[in-house]
């Protein structure tokens, strides 16, 4: 039986064997939940994040980089928290964390998982540069989201691989990813992340926007903003060739730009602003 005419895995199905496995490090899953928590503190955050030797050393070699311009470099934890505070610390910490899933590469055509990952953080850093501009509250959450967006993406790489290589190769220029996951799945890979942040109990906010990142004009919840910054730093980035599956297949996402209401002077401030920040933040391609 071919892939195409075999039954197709329901998307509850699929939830469950990734939550069973749970592919998202657990150490990211509790830096974010420190992170949310009203009652923890720098202390909680560096208790949960130095039990990770190798992850510690990742997230202090971008600390020292030039991105941030400290006077002195940083040693250990407890500096880095001091002085970048703990939302900054907690997103290099599942920045570094996420980055492990897309060490061994798979390429097909003109995806491969490194281009995926170079995605990831560039809509990070997009999305926060845009909340950023337009003063959007909770610049790092955006940051976070812009991180996961496209978490449903590597998991139907992982978990669903030969009828994910089908959606790879039937892509074409200007045909939405989603259709062709829809054809191959039954659903697609932002109703795939959705499902699973929630079941991996991610903030609202974050959970909201990997389901909701390609229609924000559909979303009615509280973190619309977000939804619409994320989406908008997607399309900026796929239209700069950091793309998610190596092809510009994003639509021009006007509902998202009328929502937050920006203007021709601002993307092009953006615009520059993500060049240089590009630049600067090397080290979080290579986390």
């Amino acid at each position: 039986m071919s892939i195409t005419t075999a039954a197709k895995p329901s998307l509850a199905s699929v939830c469950r064997r990734i939550h069973d496995i749970s592919t998202l490090p657990h150490i990211a899953l509790r830096v974010m939940e420190v992170a949310n928590n009203p009652h923890a503190g720098p202390r909680e955050m560096k208790e949960v994040m130095e039990v990770d030797a190798p992850l510690t050393a990742r997230v202090i070699r971008c600390v020292n980089s030039s991105a941030y311009g400290l006077p002195r470099k940083i040693a250990s934890l407890q500096e880095a928290i001091s002085y970048l505070g703990i939302n900054t610390v907690r997103n290099l910490a599942v920045t570094a964390s996420v980055s492990q899933l897309f060490n061994k590469d798979v390429e097909c055509g003109a995806y491969n998982r490194k281009t995926l990952w170079r995605h990831l953080v560039g809509v990070a850093l997009c999305a926060r540069l845009i909340a950023l501009r337009l003063r959007v509250g909770a610049f790092e959450e955006v940051y976070l989201a812009g991180l996961l967006h496209d978490i449903g993406i590597i998991l139907e790489d992982q978990y669903l691989h030969p009828r994910f290589l089908a959606v790879l190769g039937a892509l074409q220029p200007g045909t939405p990813l989603a259709d062709r996951e829809r054809d191959q799945f039954g659903f697609d890979h932002a109703a795939l992340g959705g499902e699973v942040a929630k079941a991996w109990k991610l903030p609202n906010g974050i959970a909201d926007t990997i389901a909701w990142h390609h229609g924000s004009s559909g979303y009615a919840g509280q973190y619309v903003n977000t939804v619409r910054c994320v989406e908008l730093a997607n399309y900026l980035c796929s239209m700069k060739g950091l793309s998610s599956v190596g092809l510009q297949l994003v639509a021009f996402p006007r509902e998202a730009i009328l929502g937050l209401g920006i203007g021709k002077t601002d993307l092009i401030v953006i615009a520059e602003d993500f060049d240089h920040e590009l630049n600067e933040q090397q080290a979080m391609f290579q986390i």
